[in-house]
């Protein structure tokens, strides 16, 4: 899959940022809202791909934005940005709530197997052939171009969920599938919190005069679901602690893996680490399949490639692109160069970090320890995702003055 949205490289994520942080103060707080449609897409960022893979950190997009505007100006961008690090955070003191929407995707997909009207059901909707005004124009545009306006995303959450009365998991996975920014975090508390299981007893409904006015009337969908009642749900757990980061070994050479949690991940390093080789990984592990659609898969590959020549420059050192966390590959490029430690930035609850926890176990039992590294950003933000964003964004200038950016 190719899109003219998105150039999987790295030139082209900052290419794209330096273009956007002129814009990303009042312009972008008074439009933001509007999806007048994929070929009208300049009031907003377009850089979520890039930030979500970590073709782009957090830390540079809003050093780049703030060369331009205070941080009052650029409040909202600055919250958009903040709001994928908090859902990250928060997913990661409770990752049974993965666990919990993995095993129901599954469910659900088995019911597929067995119900042929669900089955069409969820077929149509994909497909964009239910008939309702806007949301099958969004699922084409959603698997043509890896991408839907945030706005649009609650919208088809909603009606997938309350009109059309389509399992939620199944929603979630769809956009895992096509969306080229889709994380475990981000999409799923994304779909729970429209589906009022979230923030439990609020949903989000699907307005057609809402969407008139922010789909500058391109669309006003009739037959939508006037009452949303929450889907019946446990109430989200609580917050468990956060693991404590980890520290390399002193003074040992290192392989510098590199994953589609994070592709530019050597930040992470301490200044005076020697990195004998890069080896980045495109997917997951065998047993951790991911990325989970073949669109997405084909992008993050390219970007993939892009970000081991991009390390093979900056590093002056040997890498390469490995199809997955392979560790077998690991081992013999360690036994190659004689090193016994792999360093990889910490990947968020998901198929990375699981597929990431088998190598170590893998990769320990032939004497090579795999240390994966939290971002300095992780390790500030995560703490405070205790409870719901409002408590969160508090801390924003707290965040913003630890990561040097006031």
């Amino acid at each position: 899959m190719t899109t003219p949205l998105f150039t999987p490289r790295l030139n082209a994520a900052r290419a794209r940022l330096e273009a956007f942080a002129p814009l990303a103060g009042r312009h972008y707080a008074a439009e933001r809202n509007r999806d007048s449609g994929p070929e009208r897409r300049d009031n907003v960022s377009l850089l979520s791909p890039y930030i979500r893979h970590r073709a782009l950190a957090e830390h540079e997009v809003l050093a780049a934005v703030l060369q331009h505007h205070t941080p009052e100006t650029a409040e909202k961008f600055i919250q958009e940005v903040f709001w994928r690090t908090y859902w990250k955070g928060w997913l990661q003191m409770r990752p049974q709530v993965w666990r919990s929407f993995l095993d129901e995707c599954a469910a659900q997909r088995e019911r597929l197997e067995h119900e042929p009207g669900l089955r069409a059901a969820v077929t149509a909707a994909e497909q964009g052939r239910t008939g309702v005004e806007g949301f099958d124009d969004w699922a084409h545009e959603l698997v043509q171009t890896g991408y839907l306006h945030n706005h649009a995303r609650m919208w088809f959450a909603s009606i997938w969920i309350f009109t059309l009365q389509l399992p939620w998991t199944l929603g979630a996975d769809f956009f895992l599938r096509h969306l080229l920014d889709a994380d475990p975090a981000t999409n799923t508390l994304g779909w729970r919190w429209v589906a009022g299981i979230q923030t439990p007893g609020k949903t989000y409904r699907a307005d057609a005069d809402n969407i008139a006015r922010f789909s500058n009337h391109r669309f006003r969908p009739s037959g939508l679901a006037r009452e949303t009642h929450p889907l019946p749900a446990e109430a989200p757990p609580s917050p468990a602690p956060l693991s404590a980061p980890r520290d390399l070994p002193a003074g040992e050479p290192v392989l510098l893996l590199l994953h589609g949690d994070d592709l530019c991940g050597d930040a992470v390093l301490p200044a005076a680490t020697r990195v004998a080789a890069v080896r980045v990984a495109a997917g997951g592990h065998t047993q951790h399949p991911w990325p989970f659609g073949a669109p997405a898969a084909e992008w993050v590959t390219c970007l993939a490639a892009d970000a081991a020549d991009h390390a093979r420059h900056t590093r002056q050192c040997p890498s390469g692109v490995l199809p997955g966390l392979d560790a077998a590959a690991l081992r013999q490029a360690c036994v190659e160069m004689d090193l016994r430690v792999v360093a990889t930035p910490e990947a968020p609850v998901g198929p990375v970090a699981d597929g990431l926890e088998r190598v170590a176990r893998e990769l320990a039992a032939e004497g090579i320890e795999l240390v994966p590294l939290r971002r300095r950003w992780d390790a500030l933000a995560w703490p405070h995702a205790t409870h719901g964003f409002f408590r969160f964004k508090r801390q924003i200038p707290e965040l913003l003055a630890a990561n040097g950016l006031l």
